[in-house]
């Protein structure tokens, strides 16, 4: 009996241990917009997130990233070796994201009351404030950036077409598929959606070249998602198995 409860306890020892090193608790399945960076304001114009679900994934405000994480109580460590995307931006915005990225690697503790989360480096000094990011769709309009056409590839919205979406509070969608409007139901519910048949208008379009073709495989990649992430001005709508359906980026 006694050696029964001895490897119960070491059981639930080494369960804590690992719950421990794991990144879980108060900042699992978050996401943040970056509002000040080593005491300033972030640039006029620029977007900078955080999510944290088992990776640290975002935008630095010009190239998306990817790194590990590991939380220990209030402790935290940011893996420095980043994965990115390449894009050039202006000076400016570009060395906003050096500094970004130095003050991920930094962070050593955090503070969160569920609204903001501020990172600190190993003797105490704040190097990020973040406030918590809306997933909400209700209220926010899109300007479509890419589309499944079916094929099992994601195409650009053609040249000379404008394509956009606007999520009403009401579980509505509305907007232009490119030559005629439509609109749809939506239903919500944390990272899943569901959009039912669009109903358009009827009107024939000639240019740009393809823009008919266009129409019918944006509301049809519609009726694909499954679910759905929010990401500062960007938002990627995917389908039951993952792949991605329509990208948008924020109306301004």
């Amino acid at each position: 009996m006694q050696t029964q409860k001895i490897l119960a306890a070491m059981v639930m020892i080494v369960g804590l241990m690992l719950a421990a090193c794991t990144p879980t608790g108060s900042l699992n399945d978050t996401s943040w917009l970056l509002v000040g960076l080593n005491g300033q304001a972030v640039a006029s114009g620029t977007t900078v997130t955080a999510n944290l679900n088992g990776t640290l994934t975002g935008t630095d405000g010009c190239n998306s990233y990817s790194t590990s994480y590991t939380v220990r109580g209030a402790k935290i460590t940011i893996d420095k070796d980043m994965v990115t995307t390449m894009m050039a931006c202006p000076e400016p915005i570009m060395q906003q994201a050096g500094t970004y990225a130095t003050a991920l690697a930094l962070a050593a503790t955090f503070k969160t009351d569920g609204r903001q989360l501020t990172l600190l480096d190993a003797s105490g000094k704040t190097l990020a404030t973040f406030a918590a990011q809306s997933t909400e769709l209700g209220g926010t309009s899109w300007i479509v950036t890419g589309y499944n056409n079916g094929n099992q590839a994601v195409v650009s919205v053609l040249v000379g077409s404008k394509l956009t979406a606007e999520f009403s509070a009401d579980g509505k969608l509305g907007g232009s598929s490119g030559c005629n409007n439509y609109t749809a139901t939506v239903e919500a519910s944390g990272k899943s959606i569901k959009i039912g048949p669009a109903a358009s208008t009827r009107m024939a379009c000639a240019e740009p070249a393809g823009v008919m073709e266009q129409e019918t495989g944006y509301l049809k990649a519609l009726g694909t998602a499954a679910s759905y992430r929010l990401d500062g001005n960007q938002l990627e709508l995917r389908t039951a198995d993952g792949a991605l359906a329509v990208t948008f980026e924020r109306a301004r």
